[in-house]
């Protein structure tokens, strides 16, 4: 019993806020997510493509997620505007394949022509349900950068916002609604929570511009 018990105080406690020390693979990463998406901005807007992976990385790592998963940050849509299925292979030989299945796991359509715009969300929330939390995590907080943008540009702009949608107002409220519903169905963490606080900012802004 005093061996088990000595062997138990012997172990060091799992450093979940430890600093996390991002070398030369982020570094790479970056270059390489800014040289994919050259050229590509937010959806109706001058602003480049590359802020909002920078966005989605700094949530990542601001939940405790390690370099991989900042990594993967930066490219989860690579493989989806940048190249499809050749593409998750180039990621995979360059940065490995954690970070590959990640990115695999945030993409949505990686085939061309794209299949509709609610077969795609259908199979992807479909798809979170069985993901791992690797990518839960960058998947959720790709979504929650998203939401914070549209509640931005809703609050300048108005009902305008949702001609930059495929799914238009209704479908991107129930895409975002349900993703909500769907991250919430596990443990709430940093991002998670965040997320349902910016969804429900979304879904009341709507509510009160169809009461006015």
């Amino acid at each position: 019993m005093t061996k088990v018990l000595g062997s138990v105080l012997m172990r060091k406690p799992k450093l979940r806020n430890r600093s996390v020390r991002l070398g030369p693979r982020f570094l790479r990463a970056f270059q390489f997510a800014a040289e994919k998406h050259s050229g590509q901005t937010r959806k109706a807007s001058t602003i480049p493509y590359i802020a909002h992976l920078m966005g989605v990385a700094s949530l990542v790592l601001e939940a405790g997620g390690d370099e991989d998963l900042a990594i993967a940050a930066l490219l989860h849509d690579v493989v989806e505007d940048c190249g499809g299925a050749p593409m998750l292979k180039e990621v995979r030989r360059r940065f490995g394949s954690r970070v590959a299945k990640v990115v695999d796991g945030c993409t949505d359509a990686d085939t061309y022509p794209k299949a509709p715009w609610r077969e795609r969300k259908e199979n992807y929330i479909a798809h979170l349900k069985r993901a791992d939390a690797d990518t839960r995590l960058v998947s959720a907080a790709d979504k929650l950068n998203n939401v914070r943008s549209i509640v931005s540009d809703y609050r300048a702009i108005g009902e305008s916002v949702w001609s930059r949608f495929n799914g238009g107002r209704e479908g991107t409220l129930w895409y975002y609604r349900t993703l909500r519903d769907e991250f919430l169905r596990h443990k709430r963490n940093r991002i998670t929570r965040e997320l349902e606080l910016a969804v429900t900012d979304l879904m009341l802004l709507a509510e009160k511009s169809l009461e006015s």
